[in-house]
């Protein structure tokens, strides 16, 4: 397995089918435009853990600071190939965030999951440790 990071057009473009099936309201285009620029504007980090070649994860985060969580790091996208799930990608991935928050002087990690992931849930929290801390609200402009 190897874990790499994501900087070309072509490297992120083939990261899409996975992530697709997280970000499912996105198309290619619009994927695209958006890691250009939350790479450009606001730090965003995009990798893939590859097994034989193939990507079976994907995971995309920022270093952030606030007042709430100080320095840390905010998990934005974290996805398995959904016949791939269950096989501890998931885990490699995230250790690897923790692993690079650690190293880059980042005191936690952070992220949401949508209410209907139970799945998700029970992985953060019984396998990785997490803590429930807040539910995060969402306000539509349009």
């Amino acid at each position: 397995m190897e874990i790499k990071e994501l900087k070309s057009k072509d490297e992120i473009i083939k990261a899409f089918p996975v992530m697709k099936q997280l970000r499912t309201h996105l198309d290619e285009e619009t994927y695209l435009d958006l890691v250009f620029e939350a790479r450009e504007k606001d730090h965003y980090r995009l990798f893939a853990l590859y097994d034989q070649g193939d990507i079976v994860a994907v995971t995309g985060f920022k270093p952030m600071i606030t007042l709430y969580y100080g320095r840390f790091v905010w998990v934005c996208d974290l996805v398995t190939d959904s016949v791939k799930r269950s096989m501890g990608y998931g885990e490699e991935l995230l250790n690897f965030v923790h692993d690079w928050a650690r190293t880059n002087g980042y005191s936690s990690v952070a992220l949401s999951s949508g209410l209907m992931r139970l799945n998700a849930h029970r992985f953060y929290t019984d396998k990785m440790n997490y803590d429930k801390v807040s539910f995060v609200f969402k306000h539509n402009l349009d």
